[in-house]
């Protein structure tokens, strides 16, 4: 074989080769995709725990009625179910913190009763607000189990503000944003409880 030819099946081969890999990656790219949207979803809902649900919430959003809240607004709502059976709300609620909004999502389950609450975004001051953001979070782990009634109204404060919170030290609004958002969240589950449970309910 002269060198025109060989570098004519050389060129082929490439060209082949290139064909075959664009093959495989359009093929896998709606899997890889998929996966990666999977991850992704766990990650934003590992405020539940992974067996307790075997929906995808976040891929049924809720409609939500008049979502501004007192202190926060809701920009999201999901229910997560088990079989027929509701087990969480997911509330994603947003509030102005010291440097910025920040971002968490509130799980409630259909008691009332909070299950959890996850910063997921916060442009706060690093080692004072910005530990909001950690996860997962000691702080915020103190909201679990409370509902509106438990504290009362007016136990929905920081100490500081004559209510049961204790704050993150030196990050006193970034507390005050967080305990105002969750309250918010718990009213709001309170006043629209049949929409977001559903029907059977």
């Amino acid at each position: 074989m002269n060198r025109t030819g060989s570098l004519i099946a050389l060129a082929l081969l490439a060209c082949a080769g290139a064909g075959v890999s664009w093959l495989v990656q359009d093929l896998s790219a709606p899997h890889i995709a998929a996966e990666r949207k999977l991850i992704e979803s766990r990650t934003l809902l590992d405020v539940l725990a992974a067996d307790s649900y075997d929906n995808r919430p976040l891929e049924q959003p809720l409609p939500l009625a008049a979502p501004e809240l007192s202190h926060s607004t809701l920009t999201g709502a999901y229910r997560a179910t088990r079989g027929e059976q509701t087990v969480a709300v997911l509330l994603r609620s947003q509030a102005t913190g010291y440097a910025g909004q920040i971002e968490w999502l509130i799980a409630i389950a259909p008691s009332g009763r909070l299950i959890g609450v996850k910063t997921l975004r916060q442009t706060e001051t690093p080692a004072l607000g910005g530990l909001i953001g950690d996860w997962p979070n000691v702080w915020l782990q103190t909201f679990t189990g409370k509902s509106l009634d438990a504290p009362d109204d007016a136990g929905w404060a920081l100490k500081k503000d004559r209510g049961q919170f204790d704050q993150i030290a030196g990050a006193t609004v970034t507390s005050r944003a967080a305990v105002n958002a969750v309250h918010d969240a718990l009213r709001y589950f309170d006043g629209h409880r049949a929409a977001l449970l559903g029907s059977a309910e």
